[in-house]
C-alpha cells in the first residue's frame, strides 16, 4: 500500500548517524514495507529514506533484533542497523548505500501487490461442506494463501479461524494442488494487520507498549 504524497530532497537534513548529514534525503514518503528478522515479519511505515539510512515508524514496539532488514512491497530487501530509537519510530542505517530512486520508485518485475507477510500459522477453515485443517503461508490485509488437504471449489465461502484471531470470512480464489487463494470478505486496516502479525508472531512486544 502506497500512501506516498510528495517527494522532495534534502541535503542538509540529518535524523541518523554524522556519516548520513550528507546524502541527499526525501521527505513526506509514507509507504508500507515491512521489516524482518529472527523475530518474524512486522509491518511498517517508512517516513523518509536517503543512500545511507531510513527513517520508519511501527505500530507497536520496535524489534529487538539487531539483525533485521527492510523489505519492500516488490520483495527488494535491505540489511540494516538501528542508530535511533524514540518510542515507535527508528532510523536505521543500510550496511550498504543504496539507490535511492530505486528504493522509492518500486521496481517492479512482477505485476504489482500488496504487502504480503510469510507467516506460518495453523488454522482450522470451515464451509457448508465441513470443517479441516490448514495452515497459513502468507497474509495481507485483503486474503491469505494457505495450504489444506480437503477440496474447496472456487468462489467457495469458508471461514478460517485460529485462537489468536478472530474469524475471517473470505472466498476462495484460485487452487493449486493442495494450495489455496483466499480473498477477505472484510480487509484489514493497515494498523489491525499490523497488530495481528505482531500478535501470531511475537506478542511480547506488545507488552513493551505499556
Amino acid at each position: 500500500m502506497d500512501f506516498t504524497t510528495g517527494l522532495r530532497s534534502e541535503e542538509t537534513e540529518a535524523t541518523t548517524a554524522a556519516d548520513q548529514r550528507g546524502a541527499p534525503r526525501y521527505t513526506s514518503l509514507i509507504r508500507s514495507a515491512k521489516l524482518v528478522c529472527g523475530q518474524g515479519e512486522f509491518v511498517c511505515v517508512i517516513r523518509d529514506v536517503s543512500s545511507t539510512g531510513v527513517s520508519l515508524r511501527t505500530f507497536h514496539a520496535l524489534p529487538t533484533d539487531h539483525a533485521i532488514a527492510l523489505e519492500l512491497q516488490n520483495g527488494e530487501r535491505y540489511e540494516m542497523t538501528q542508530v535511533r530509537a524514540d518510542g515507535l519510530e527508528a532510523s536505521y542505517q543500510f550496511d550498504k548505500p543504496v539507490a535511492v530512486d530505486r528504493l522509492v520508485h518500486e521496481n517492479w518485475t512482477f505485476p504489482k501487490r500488496q504487502l504480503r507477510l510469510n507467516i506460518v500459522i495453523p488454522l482450522e477453515i470451515a464451509a457448508l461442506t465441513g470443517r479441516a485443517k490448514a495452515v497459513s503461508l502468507n497474509l495481507s490485509q485483503q486474503g491469505a494463501r494457505i495450504e489444506c488437504d480437503q477440496i474447496f471449489a472456487i468462489d467457495q465461502r469458508v471461514t478460517i479461524s485460529c485462537p489468536q484471531l478472530p474469524d475471517i470470512r473470505c472466498t476462495v480464489r484460485w487452487r493449486k494442488d493442495s494450495n489455496y487463494g483466499l480473498v477477505f470478505e472484510d480487509t484489514f486496516s493497515l494498523r489491525d494487520f499490523a497488530m495481528l502479525a505482531v500478535k501470531v508472531q511475537c506478542p511480547h512486544l506488545l507488552s513493551l507498549d505499556d
